[in-house]
């Protein structure tokens, strides 16, 4: 494929749409009350099966290119009274629910470093969570591990809890790149840790790799994606990195000698997608591919792939609720975060407050484009309504798109070709009504979108 025009052309900051309208078009909630509200109108949801993302954001050391929310510390005082104050919020909730029974369908412990914390403090914590809700009969599990501190015992404790998914951190195997981005992690401690896992029978593991990193070169990907692919994970996040600079001081660290330039940037990714497919991976869509007997790659395939903040995943909860410093929760008629700060998410869960400081209740149009744009990102396609129409701007691209060969429209369906897949970020944009192309209010809030 003649990559460099179309990746030229399209090389805009776009949103990754884990969310429809993005976060940075949410607004401050005037008190906590409104988010109470909100929970009280979708309790009766809660026994249908919610998610729940947990953020546990303590890291011992700095990951440079990170831009996650992360707090660096080596003092692991911090947490027993970070899951005291998780539970504290995790009442808040069950509270809200008024008695409405709550099934648990999916749980995800995310970070910062999950695996930071002590395996007797996780049970602690699950044995907390599921002691006011039941788990679901297909409940899936999964956790990110750092497979330098992801220990054996770790790996059982929360086996014998339920979590049946782990993805590791792997992001680059070369030495000169792991040095810069100051993430060193010898290869015998990801094959000892996907090895354990395996053996205590963990049915997914997962690998989350980034290409675009910086001196990241064909050559060391290569060798990168051969070790990888020798360990057979079943799933793979490959990531653009995301350089943000203005929300990620540790990012200044790099300038432009170390980054690969925007066509270097999508030649490491096709050589990756490649390596993949001729691997026998498939491609899920926007940064995903999976082998065939993956759970991911099973609901693409029976239409049921769903997308939320965890990313892509095979269940579509009606509620998702985020505990932790700076989790989202998605209600499906609004969405909320939680304080950033740390201090003031203890001080408000110390005050009986759901720690929400932000988020947005959805219009009646949020919802209808929510679910175009959802459609197109786990489809490849969306049946236009049949009174649908499109702004000039959008207009403009959709016809782009078109001559480009990425996308087909054929009555009131648009879908997405093959190589239009490498562009599902644009042509979500297509029904975004709060994004502007180029324009000088996006160039500072989404990464690049390939």
């Amino acid at each position: 494929m003649e990559s460099s025009p179309l990746f030229e052309r399209y090389n805009t900051s776009i949103p990754r749409y884990t969310s429809y309208p993005t976060v940075p078009h949410w607004e401050a909630w005037q008190h906590t009350q409104e988010w109470q509200v909100q929970l009280a109108l979708q309790a009766t949801k809660a026994k249908d099966g919610i998610a729940i993302y947990i953020h546990l954001p303590y890291c011992e050391h700095l990951c440079t290119y990170c831009g996650c929310n992360k707090k660096i510390t080596n003092n692991h005082r911090v947490e027993s009274p970070y899951i005291d104050r998780l539970l504290k919020e995790w009442m808040l909730y069950v509270q809200a629910f008024k008695g409405h029974a709550i099934t648990i369908s999916e749980l995800h412990l995310g970070g910062g470093t999950p695996t930071f914390f002590a395996p007797e403090q996780l049970r602690r914590l699950m044995e907390g969570i599921f002691a006011q809700a039941t788990p679901h009969p297909q409940l899936e599990m999964s956790f990110e591990g750092h497979p330098n501190n992801t220990t054996l015992e770790h790996l059982q404790v929360l086996r014998q809890l339920g979590f049946n998914r782990v993805s590791f951190g792997v992001q680059d195997l070369d030495v000169e790149v792991q040095r810069l981005i100051a993430r060193i992690q010898p290869l015998e401690n990801l094959v000892e840790v996907t090895e354990n896992a395996r053996k205590l029978g963990y049915n997914s593991v997962n690998y989350d790799l980034i290409y675009g990193l910086p001196l990241q070169t064909p050559e060391k990907l290569a060798n990168t994606l051969r070790e990888v692919i020798a360990l057979r994970p079943d799933r793979v996040a490959f990531y653009g990195y995301a350089h943000v600079p203005w929300k990620s001081r540790s990012q200044r660290l790099y300038d432009k000698s170390h980054l690969p330039s925007p066509a270097e940037r999508m030649a490491l990714y096709e050589q990756g997608r490649e390596t993949f497919l001729a691997a026998g991976y498939e491609d899920v869509g926007m940064d995903h591919f999976a082998l065939p007997n993956d759970s991911l790659l099973k609901a693409l395939h029976n239409k049921r792939l769903h997308r939320n903040f965890m990313g892509y995943t095979s269940n579509a909860t009606p509620l998702l609720i985020g505990l932790g410093v700076s989790a989202i929760s998605d209600l499906g008629t609004a969405f909320g975060q939680n304080s950033k700060e740390i201090a003031l998410w203890e001080r408000m869960i110390d005050d009986q407050e759901f720690p929400v400081d932000k988020g947005l209740v959805l219009s009646q149009d949020d919802r209808l484009r929510q679910k175009l744009i959802l459609d197109m990102s786990c489809q490849g396609s969306v049946n236009l309504p049949a009174d649908w129409n499109f702004d000039s701007h959008q207009l403009r691209m959709l016809q782009q798109m078109e001559e480009d060969g990425l996308l087909e429209k054929q009555q009131n369906r648009l879908q997405l070709t093959p190589t239009g897949k490498l562009f599902t970020r644009h042509a979500c944009s297509l029904f975004d009504a709060y994004w502007v192309p180029d324009g000088t209010s996006s160039l500072k809030r989404f990464s690049q979108a390939v």
